[in-house]
Parts: structure tokens; C-alpha cells; sequence
């Protein structure tokens, strides 16, 4: 009992620092940028570190359970979406502030210009618009968001879905080389299942704490400037897409996925 308390103790403590690895990092801030509290912010984390878990319990169980094998070129693929999806994210948040960059910029520079949450009808959001006199960059059924967030955005589970699939693809990423760690340590299945339930829960409490530290810096500068919480955004999206860049071309190129010669080994 004290040997499996231990193990348990360690899974946990080792999912927490699984939370703090780079690529997820990176992919989280992209999503926190525009939170605008940590308690939203933590529910972001929360929502990546449900996905991920869910993976890795699918996943892992069905090596540690079943034998599951996973074809190299195959684990490959699965890296490779990590730096296809760091991409995606990063590009999305770019194209998000550049836009809103080109509505402040038509809107010149007079007044006070601001950005807050308001309202058209029941629909909610947030861009810069000004006050005395009152400058708003759209028609009400022209929200800069799109059709899909005016109808969906009132619903808790679509706000979470992204950081939802964000933790799914870096779980298909990650869950191998987890299940196969866990395998050459524990041989007991019921002990391995044990330890990745307990290393899923350390990692969505230490992605919670991330998301939470990370969005702090994000609220500061709105409150100082939205030209400084813009550099920031920026600033995220352009790391986002370099480390995509990086992932992809390392997992493409140098493990060989494009190539006739594919070697894999699971980290």
C-alpha cells in the first residue's frame, strides 16, 4: 500500500510539471490572451486539462490493457498535429488582432478609446470601440466574431471546446510515450490505470495554475494600455506559429515522416 501511495504521489506531482512542457505552454497562451479574469482563464486550463486527460486514458489504457502497438509513422503523425495545431492557433490569433487593429486604426483617434465587454441584444463581446463621441467600428448584426459566435457564444461548453481539443491533440501527442513509461515501472495494469487517472488529475490542476499565472500579465497591461495588451497578443501568436514551425519541420523532416525512413521514439 505504501509502494502504490507513492507511486500515486509521484504520478501527481509529475502531471503538474507535464503541464508546464513548452508546446502546451505556448498553445495555452494563445487561448488566455483575451480572458479577462484568472477565474476565466483557469476554466480554459481546466477545459485543455480534461482533453488531455481523456487521451491519455484512451490511449494508455488501451496499451497498457489491450498491447496496443502504435505504428511510427503513425506516433509521428500525431506529433506532427501538435505543430499543425501551434500553427492554426497562432495564425487565428494574429488574424484576430490584426482585424481589430484595422478597426481601431478606422476609427482614428479621437475620443477615448477603450476596450470592454458590452452588448448587442443578448449578444456579448468585446472590442476597441471610443466614447464622447461615440465610435463603434459595426452595425449591430455586424460583429466582427462571426455567425457561429453570435449563436453559440452564450453556451459555457462551445467557450471551452477549443482548449478542449487543444488538450486532445497534445494528449494523442504524448500518450504513448506516458503509457510506455508507466509500463516499464509498474506491471500491475490496475496499478498503471491507477497512476495515469492520477497523473490526468495533476496535470489539469497544474495547466489550471498555468493558465492562471499566465493571463495575469495579459490583465495588467489592459488596464495600462490596449496598445501594450496588443503587443502581447502579438507577441504570443508569433511564438505560437515559430514553435509550430519548429515541431512540424522536426517531426517532418529530421524523425523522417515524409520520408521513406520514419523513426519514432515516444516522448
Amino acid at each position: 500500500m505504501t509502494n502504490l501511495l507513492a507511486l500515486l504521489v509521484l504520478g501527481f506531482v509529475l502531471g503538474i510539471r507535464h503541464a508546464t512542457d513548452p508546446d502546451h505552454v505556448i498553445a495555452v497562451t494563445t487561448i488566455v490572451a483575451r480572458s479577462k479574469t484568472p477565474v476565466a482563464a483557469t476554466a480554459i486550463g481546466a477545459a485543455w486539462g480534461v482533453g488531455h486527460t481523456l487521451t491519455i486514458l484512451i490511449v494508455g489504457g488501451g496499451i497498457i490493457l489491450f498491447g496496443w502497438v502504435i505504428p511510427p509513422r503513425l506516433g509521428l503523425s500525431m506529433e506532427f498535429s501538435v505543430g499543425l495545431m501551434l500553427i492554426a492557433l497562432g495564425i487565428a490569433s494574429l488574424t484576430v488582432e490584426a482585424r481589430r487593429i484595422m478597426l481601431t486604426q478606422s476609427m482614428g483617434d479621437g475620443g477615448h478609446r477603450h476596450e470592454h465587454p458590452h452588448a448587442h441584444g443578448d449578444y456579448v463581446h468585446s472590442h476597441v470601440h471610443t466614447h464622447d463621441p461615440e465610435a463603434h467600428p459595426h452595425r449591430v448584426e455586424q460583429t466582427p466574431l462571426g455567425w457561429m459566435d453570435r449563436g453559440l457564444g452564450g453556451i459555457g461548453a462551445y467557450r471551452h471546446l477549443r482548449p478542449l481539443i487543444v488538450g486532445v491533440v497534445h494528449g494523442l501527442a504524448g500518450s504513448a510515450a506516458i503509457a510506455l513509461l508507466v509500463l516499464s515501472t509498474i506491471r500491475k495494469p490496475g496499478w498503471a490505470l491507477a497512476y495515469l487517472v492520477v497523473f490526468g488529475v495533476g496535470t489539469i490542476v497544474g495547466m489550471m495554475l498555468m493558465t492562471a499565472v499566465i493571463v495575469l500579465p495579459f490583465i495588467r497591461a489592459n488596464r495600462r494600455s490596449v496598445a501594450l495588451t496588443s503587443g502581447l497578443r502579438i507577441a504570443s501568436g508569433v511564438i505560437s506559429v515559430a514553435f509550430g514551425l519548429f515541431v512540424a519541420y522536426r517531426i517532418g523532416i529530421v524523425d523522417g515522416l515524409f520520408s521513406t525512413l520514419a523513426h519514432w521514439t515516444p516522448q
